[in-house]
């Protein structure tokens, strides 16, 4: 993404891609806004309908639509509210613990109709526009009611399904891997994408003001020299998370769909370093992905003790050798089951729902349309989870495929 768009995306984005290389709980279910009445049918959605933001096809024409889920579940959604109040917030230490929202996506028993499942609160969605210097009241609902293809609190499919934890590139909030999430929940697994507090550009939460990026701030004061403090804290907001959706009193009603000796996880920019400090920190993490972050961490000695590990990222600074050294070193320390793949042509934020977004609201994106760039980060995501919690072999992941000219094979 080169600087002036950057610029244009203002808070969120600078914060997502501005940093350089280098218990006692409660937990209750969070209320969100009125829904779309229109039921809801994922069979019945179509194919989205996006084109690149141009001069001749201004921003209110485009469609605000995120590609349907490619797998063969529907697919539902609830909504967790979880405290930790044996932490004390890093950002903000006067709060009341270490709070978390937690959406959690899953494969639905068919038929699966129901209260559609909104893309964000009414409040989550003014202050993402806020930050990419969007002010058009009418646009707040129509990103909040942007359709999420699931159903709020349905049955799920019968069975233990793998579970995938999410965590968003820092300054952005969860919903922004939504289309990921959603996808990889019509393929059968059950997704726990995470809101940190404090590290976004807004998160509802009940019964208070919404949480905004404090951390944005104090990273910027200390000359974003405090990276390892971020990812150090979301791998014990996994910790935490895993504990409540797999432990003796599990916080999610469902919580007996997940099949707690399949876990993997995956991130966005800081998030995906922190897949990588959550893996080392916590053995049940058995499979990690990093889309396009910087690692903070130095590796174990012993790397992940041979857990699988994906680095996906762009070609123009994450190829071997590149511009972020932190790939190099990571990669050699790794051992065990891994894969170096980059995308020509891809930005940093196209591993997001950010290309829709930003090319609805006329902020101009990378090389890549933003539907191929959605498909590329689910097909290969997918393809890596397949392989190593389900144990199905992928060839996809063993080199070039011409359905896939985008993508880059490393072996250094």
């Amino acid at each position: 993404m080169n600087k002036l768009t950057r610029a244009a995306a203002a808070a969120l984005l600078a914060c997502a891609v501005a940093l350089p290389a280098a218990t006692t709980a409660t937990a209750t279910t969070a209320p969100g806004p009125v829904p779309d009445p229109a039921p809801f049918s994922a069979a019945a959605a179509g194919p989205a309908a996006l084109t690149a933001a141009t001069p001749d096809a201004p921003a209110d024409r485009l469609a605000l639509r995120l590609p349907a889920p490619t797998g063969p579940y529907g697919v539902g959604s609830s909504v967790l509210h979880l405290v930790d109040r044996s932490r004390t917030d890093p950002w903000v230490p006067e709060a009341d613990g270490r709070e978390l929202m937690v959406t959690l996506h899953y494969p639905a028993a068919r038929p699966a109709p129901g209260r559609p499942a909104p893309y964000s609160t009414r409040e989550e969605a003014r202050l993402l526009l806020k930050a990419i210097q969007v002010d058009d009241p009418a646009s707040v609902g129509r990103l909040a009611r942007i359709p999420a293809y699931s159903a709020v609190d349905v049955r799920p499919a019968p069975g233990r399904h793998p579970l995938v934890v999410l965590s968003p590139g820092f300054g952005m909030p969860r919903f922004t891997l939504t289309a990921l999430a959603v996808d990889l929940a019509s393929r059968g697994y059950v997704v726990a994408s995470l809101d940190h507090a404090y590290e976004s550009s807004g998160t509802s939460v009940p019964g208070g003001p919404a949480l905004t990026c404090v951390a944005c701030t104090v990273m910027e004061e200390s000359g974003w020299s405090k990276g390892a403090l971020v990812t150090g804290t979301r791998a014990a907001d996994t910790r935490f998370v895993l504990d409540r959706l797999t432990g003796p009193r599990a916080a999610w009603r469902f919580a007996s769909s997940i099949d707690r000796t399949r876990i993997g996880m995956a991130g966005h920019s800081v998030g995906g370093a922190s897949a990588f400090a959550a893996m080392a920190a916590d053995g049940r993490v058995d499979a990690g992905v990093n889309m396009d972050g910087s690692f903070w961490d130095a590796p174990p000695s012993d790397g992940l003790g041979g857990r699988p590990f994906l680095l996906l990222g762009t070609d123009a600074y994450h190829r071997p050798g590149g511009e972020d050294a932190s790939w190099d070193t990571t990669w050699a320390a790794l051992g065990g089951e891994r894969r170096w793949l980059t995308a020509d042509g891809a930005e940093h934020l196209d591993f997001s729902d950010a290309p829709v977004l930003l090319g609805h609201f006329g902020i101009p994106g990378g090389a890549l349309p933003a539907e191929r760039a959605i498909a590329l980060t689910r097909t290969y995501v997918a393809a890596f989870f397949d392989e190593h919690l389900r144990g199905e072999d992928q060839p996809l992941l063993d080199g070039p495929d011409p359905a896939y000219p985008e993508m880059r094979f490393h072996r250094p």
